[in-house]
């Protein structure tokens, strides 16, 4: 792996890293605390939107981000080869 495709390969975890912590930021900071009078005007399963999104929404949308992460760092890695070094380093540390 030259220079230039671990720069890109690098670029484009940070982009990944970045964009889900503003969704972990929106999501744990605006909708649950600072939104959350007006979000308690809907009701979601019987309680108000804003108690649910803090209490439950929020753990869910961190599981998915978990998730979402690990499914893209795989495409990540497959496009940048990084799996295949990360097997030939493995096979190294064997011999």
């Amino acid at each position: 792996m030259n220079e230039e495709q671990r720069r890109a390969y690098w670029r484009a975890n940070t982009a990944l890293i970045r964009n889900l912590l503003i969704v972990w930021a929106l999501v744990s900071i605006v909708f649950s605390i600072l939104l959350v009078q007006p979000l308690n005007a809907i009701q979601f399963f019987g309680v108000p939107f804003g108690f649910w999104m803090a209490q439950q929404g929020s753990i869910y949308v961190f599981v998915i981000l978990i998730f979402t992460y690990a499914i893209q760092m795989d495409k990540l890695d497959k496009k940048y080869n990084m799996d295949q070094l990360d097997q030939k380093s493995n096979t190294d540390r064997r011999d």
